[in-house]
C-alpha cells in the first residue's frame, strides 16, 4: 500500500516549463451537464473518454441566457450531448404516456437549441443515450416515449441491472455506414440504460445501428456532417479499463480538431464566394439580416460558415433583343444594383459594399462582411457601350458576357444552334471592359465565344461559376482545353456548386465538388482555381448547401492535404489576383 505524499506544486509547475511549446492545441469539447437537486453533475466516463481521446472537456450547465449560449458556441470545437432524464413530450407536441419517467425541466430547452445552433455552425456533435434523442428531436425526427408500449414487436431488455462498464446486448451496424468504418465491425456488444428511443430518424440522418428487436441504436448524418448519435453509453467502458469504445471518441475528437483547424484558418484568410444569385429573391420579402429560410446567403449564414465576402450578381434573364426589351434589361440591372446597395446600407454596421480587393481586406480587419457587385448577362448593356463604364463606376467588378441564350455580345453555351461567337459589338464591349477595369466573365459563353473572347481580351478572364465537362458532360461546363487555355493567359475558373454541373443522374455532394477542383488543379495549377457557389441560383449540394456550410468545404480541403496557402488561393486569392490586375489597367 502506497503512503500518501504532499503535492509539490513548485516541482509540478517547473516540469511544465522544461520544454517549449509546453502545450498542444487540443480541441475544446462542450459537454452538457446534468442538473438535479440543486447540483450540476457529470459522470466521470464522459470527461475521461474525451481527455483520453485528446480533447479538453468543458462542462455546459443549463442556463437561460441565449446571448451567452451563442458566445459559448464560438468557443467550442465539438458538442457532446450526454445522457440523463426523459425528454418532455410537450416540446415534441405530444402528451405524456403513463410510462414516461422523470423529466429534467432545466435541460430540454437549452439542449434542443444547442443542437440546432451547433449544427448551423457545423460543430461536430456526438449524442449519447438521451443525447441521440435530443439530436433527433432537434432536427425534426420522432421519438418513442416508451419503447415497450409504443414500438411494435417483442423487445429485449434495454435497461440492464449489471455494472454499466459491461455489455448486455449487441447491436448490428449498417455495413456501409460511418459508424461501421469507425468501429470496424458490424456486430457490437453494448450496454443499455433507456426506455425512450428514436422512432423515425430526422431529415438529413439515417439509422446506422439497431438492436436485435429493431430498436434504433445509432443515427448519423447523411449530409457529410460530423454528427453521430448512439443509444448506449460508450463512456462507461473506459472506467473499467476497456478501450472498446475509444474509436468513437477518437473519431469525435479528430473531427473537432479538424473543425478547430478550419475555424482558425478562416480567421487568418479572406473567404470569398465569387457568385451568388440572392438578388433573384428580392421580390419575395427576404430579410438579409435574419436567418432567412428562403435564401442561402444571409448575414447569419455567412457568419456561421465564417464566410467574409460574396459577389452578388444582378441577374438579367435573356429575352427579346428589341430596342424596348434592351432598355428594360438595362433598367432592371440598375434596379437590382440599387436593391443590393439598399440592403447593404440597411445593415451598414456589419456589412459594406467592396469595390476592390483592398476594400475586402479592410472590411475583414474591421470585422465586417463584404458584398461585391456583379452583372450576370451582358444583355444588361443593351446596345449602348457607355453602360459598361457606367456599371463599373457603380462598383460592378465583373459581367458575364451572356446567359442562357444568345445576345448582342456573343453566342451562349446553351440555345445557340447557330454556333455564334463574339459579335462586332461584343468585341467593343470586351475592350471597354478591359479599359474600365471590369473582369470579363466567360461562364455561360459558348465555346466559339469563349476562344474568341480570349483572343480579344488584353486582360486575364474569369469563369465565376463553372465546372469540368470531363467529369460531368454539361454544355455549361468547360472542356480540358478550355481550362488550360484560361490558365495559360493567367485567368481563373471557380468551381460551381450547382449539382447538375457536378454529377449526372444523382444528387451531387461536396465530394463531387472537391473532385472537380482536383481536376482543375491537375490541369491548370493551384494558381487558377476557386469557388463560385451559385447559391440562390440553384447552387447548393449535399454537404455544402448554403453559406453556413462553406467551412465544410475548407475541412474537405484540409483532409485532402491542401496547405494553408493553397486554400487561401482557392478561397478567393486567385480571383482577387485577377481582379487587381484588371483594375490596374
Amino acid at each position: 500500500m502506497k503512503t500518501s505524499q504532499a503535492f509539490d506544486i513548485d516541482a509540478a509547475y517547473a516540469s511544465l516549463h522544461n520544454r517549449f511549446p509546453n502545450h498542444k492545441n487540443h480541441p475544446v469539447i462542450g459537454v452538457t451537464g446534468n442538473f438535479s437537486d440543486g447540483s450540476l453533475t457529470l459522470l466521470s466516463g464522459y470527461y475521461t473518454s474525451v481527455v483520453k481521446a485528446g480533447g479538453i472537456p468543458l462542462v455546459i450547465p443549463p442556463f437561460e441566457d441565449t446571448d451567452i449560449l451563442l458566445s459559448l458556441l464560438d468557443g467550442i470545437d465539438g458538442l457532446l450531448l450526454t445522457g440523463g432524464a426523459d425528454i418532455n413530450p410537450l416540446f415534441l407536441n405530444e402528451e405524456p404516456v403513463r410510462e414516461l419517467h422523470g423529466i429534467n425541466p432545466y435541460r430540454d430547452r437549452q439542449e434542443l437549441l444547442l443542437a440546432r445552433l451547433a449544427a448551423n455552425r457545423q460543430i461536430p456533435i456526438l449524442g449519447i443515450c438521451r443525447g441521440i434523442q435530443v439530436m433527433n428531436a432537434a432536427f425534426g425526427g420522432t421519438l418513442y416515449q416508451d419503447i415497450y408500449t409504443q414500438a411494435e414487436g417483442v423487445h429485449i431488455k434495454h435497461s440492464q441491472d449489471m455494472d454499466r462498464a459491461f455489455a448486455s446486448h449487441t447491436v448490428r451496424i449498417e455495413p456501409d455506414s460511418l459508424l461501421a468504418r469507425i468501429m470496424q465491425t458490424e456486430v457490437l456488444p453494448v450496454n443499455s440504460f433507456h426506455h425512450q428511443a428514436v422512432a423515425e430518424s430526422a431529415p438529413g440522418f439515417r439509422v446506422s445501428a439497431r438492436a436485435a428487436d429493431g430498436v434504433v441504436e445509432a443515427i448519423e448524418s447523411t449530409e457529410y456532417k460530423s454528427m453521430i448519435g448512439v443509444q448506449w453509453h460508450p463512456e462507461c467502458f473506459i472506467l473499467n479499463g476497456d478501450k472498446c469504445m475509444m474509436p468513437l471518441f477518437g473519431w469525435f475528437v479528430r473531427e473537432a480538431r479538424s473543425f478547430q483547424a478550419a475555424k482558425r484558418l478562416h480567421e487568418r484568410m479572406l473567404t470569398l464566394d465569387s457568385h451568388c444569385d440572392t438578388p433573384m429573391f428580392f421580390g419575395q420579402d427576404i430579410n438579409f439580416a435574419k436567418r432567412d429560410s428562403k435564401i442561402k446567403v444571409d448575414l447569419h449564414k455567412m457568419a456561421e460558415g465564417r464566410q467574409d465576402a460574396v459577389v452578388m450578381a444582378a441577374y438579367i434573364p435573356q429575352k427579346e433583343r428589341t430596342d424596348e426589351a434592351l432598355l428594360a434589361a438595362t433598367a432592371k440591372a440598375d434596379r437590382l444594383l440599387n436593391d443590393i446597395e439598399e440592403m447593404v446600407a440597411a445593415n451598414c454596421t456589419v456589412v459594406d459594399i467592396a469595390r476592390t480587393p483592398a476594400d475586402l481586406y479592410r472590411l475583414k480587419r474591421e470585422g465586417k462582411k463584404a458584398v461585391m457587385l456583379g452583372i450576370e448577362n451582358g444583355y444588361a448593356v443593351g446596345k449602348d457601350i457607355r453602360n459598361v463604364e457606367r456599371f463599373r463606376n457603380r462598383g460592378v467588378v465583373y459581367m458575364t458576357l451572356c446567359h442562357n441564350g444568345n445576345n448582342d455580345i456573343c453566342g451562349s453555351a446553351r440555345y445557340n444552334e447557330e454556333n455564334l461567337g463574339v459579335s462586332e459589338f461584343g468585341e467593343q464591349v470586351i475592350r471597354e471592359m478591359n479599359r474600365v477595369g471590369m473582369m470579363v466573365d466567360l461562364s455561360h459563353a459558348g465555346e466559339r465565344s469563349f476562344y474568341e473572347a480570349l483572343e480579344i481580351s488584353r486582360c486575364p478572364v474569369v469563369c465565376s461559376h463553372s465546372s469540368c465537362r470531363a467529369l460531368c458532360d454539361h454544355p455549361r461546363n468547360l472542356t480540358d482545353e478550355q481550362l488550360k487555355a484560361i490558365a495559360r493567359l493567367g485567368g481563373v475558373v471557380q468551381v460551381c456548386l450547382y449539382g447538375g454541373f457536378l454529377a449526372s443522374g444523382r444528387p451531387a455532394t461536396v465530394c463531387d465538388a472537391v473532385e472537380h477542383l482536383h481536376h482543375m488543379v491537375n490541369l491548370m495549377g493551384i494558381e487558377h482555381v476557386g469557388i463560385g457557389t451559385d447559391f440562390d441560383g440553384d447552387g447548393g449540394i449535399i454537404g455544402c448547401n448554403d453559406s453556413s456550410e462553406l467551412i465544410n468545404f475548407t475541412r474537405r480541403l484540409l483532409q485532402e492535404r491542401y496547405g494553408e496557402e493553397d486554400i487561401r488561393r482557392i478561397w478567393g486569392g486567385n480571383f482577387l489576383r485577377v481582379m487587381e490586375e484588371v483594375q490596374r489597367i
